[in-house]
C-alpha cells in the first residue's frame, strides 16, 4: 500500500511517498480501507520529534490520526462491526492515517460513519468534536456563565464553539478580524480580533470582573498567565496543551485532552449528520499531495479542518 512516512525525525518538508506491507486485523480489531483523514497538531509533534520523550514513535511513520473510511476485513471477536461498514476512528497517538488502509482497534473511538457524512466531514469530526467535548466536561462554569475560547478558528476551537453555545455558555471567541463572520456563525457572541486588543484588557471590558472560563488552545506553558488574567477571580482556564497548576487571583487550571467515553463520538456524528453540529472543512487535498497538506497546514492560518481525500 502507498503511505506518507517519515524515516526519521525532522522537518515536514522530509515526509515522502512509500510502499509499505498492507496491514493486517488481528483480534478485536478491523482492517479499514482509507476514503479521507484530517491534519491536526499532533502529526507535526509526532513527525519533527518536538515531544519524542513522552511520545515516541517508531520510524518509518505514518502520522494521521483521523481515520474516515470502509472495513475491508474484521479480526476475532468483533462483532459491531462488519466488511462494508463505513467507519470513523480517532487513531490516537499511533497514528497511520496517511496510508491507504489502516489497522485499529474496536472501541468507543471507533463509530459508524452517518449516510449524511462525506468521507471528509467524518474524517475531521473525530478529533476536533472528541477534544472539545472533553474540554468543556471539565468547565465548571454555571449553564449561563460565559467561556473566552482562544484559538477558536481552528479545527479544535470550532467545533469547541458551538458545544460551548450549545451548553448555554456566554461564548466569547479569539480571532482575527476576517474571522469574525466565521466565528459569530459558529455561534460566538463577541469575537475579539487577538492582532489588535489585549484579549485579557478586551474580556474585562465585555463581561464585567472576567469569564468564569478560559480555554485556551492555542498557548502553553507560561504564556497561559495572559490568557488566565481575562478569568474573573477564582475562576479556571483549560487547556489541551500543559502549563501551570494555578495562576494569580485564585485562578485554577485543568488540562486534559481527546477523550472517547462510550457512544460520544457516536453522538457527535449523529448531531453533525442532522446539522446540530457544524464540521467546517478550511481545504482539502487528494493524497498524492498529503505531503503538501501537512506543510500548509502547519504554516496557515486555518479554519476548521484540512482534509485529505484518497
Amino acid at each position: 500500500m502507498k503511505a506518507l512516512i517519515a524515516r526519521s525525525y525532522g522537518p515536514l518538508e522530509d515526509l515522502d511517498f512509500a510502499d509499505l506491507p498492507t496491514p493486517v486485523a488481528g483480534p478485536g480489531q478491523l482492517l479499514v480501507r482509507l476514503e479521507a483523514t484530517s491534519l491536526n497538531a499532533v502529526d507535526k509533534v509526532l513527525v519533527t520529534g518536538a515531544m519524542r520523550e513522552a511520545m515516541p514513535v517508531r520510524h518509518p511513520f505514518v502520522p494521521g490520526v483521523d481515520v474516515s473510511g470502509g472495513v475491508e476485513a474484521v479480526g476475532e471477536g468483533v462483532t459491531r462491526f462488519s466488511v462494508g461498514d463505513a467507519v470513523i476512528a480517532w487513531n490516537s497517538v499511533t497514528a497511520g492515517a496517511l496510508a491507504e488502509y489502516i489497522v485499529i482497534d474496536d472501541a468507543p473511538s471507533v463509530a459508524l460513519r452517518p449516510a449524511a457524512l462525506t468521507p471528509a466531514q467524518g474524517a475531521a469530526l473525530s478529533t476536533g468534536a472528541l477534544t472539545a467535548a472533553a474540554l468543556l466536561d471539565a468547565v465548571r462554569a454555571p449553564r449561563s456563565g460565559s467561556v473566552l475560547i482562544v484559538g477558536a478558528a481552528g479545527g479544535v476551537g470550532s467545533f469547541t464553539v458551538q458545544l460551548a453555545r450549545q451548553s448555554g455558555l456566554t461564548v466569547l471567541a479569539t480571532g482575527r478580524a476576517d474571522d469574525e463572520d466565521f466565528l459569530r456563525g459558529l455561534g460566538a457572541q463577541y469575537v475579539l480580533d487577538y492582532q489588535a486588543v489585549d484579549i485579557a484588557e478586551e474580556t474585562h471590558r465585555l463581561v464585567a470582573g472576567g469569564v468564569d472560563t478560559v480555554i485556551d488552545l492555542a498557548n502553553a506553558g507560561p504564556a497561559l498567565a495572559a490568557t488566565a488574567a481575562a478569568a474573573k477571580a477564582g475562576g479556571q482556564l483549560v487547556s489541551p496543551l500543559g502549563g501551570p497548576s494555578a495562576f494569580e487571583r485564585g485562578v485554577t487550571a485543568v488540562y486534559t485532552g481527546t477523550r472517547t467515553p462510550q457512544g460520544r463520538l457516536e453522538e457527535l456524528a449523529g448531531q453533525a449528520a442532522e446539522g446540530r453540529l457544524r464540521v467546517e472543512i478550511d481545504s482539502d487535498y487528494p493524497f498524492g499531495q498529503a505531503d503538501r497538506a501537512l506543510v500548509a497546514f502547519a504554516s496557515q492560518h486555518i479554519r476548521g479542518k484540512v482534509t485529505v481525500t484518497f
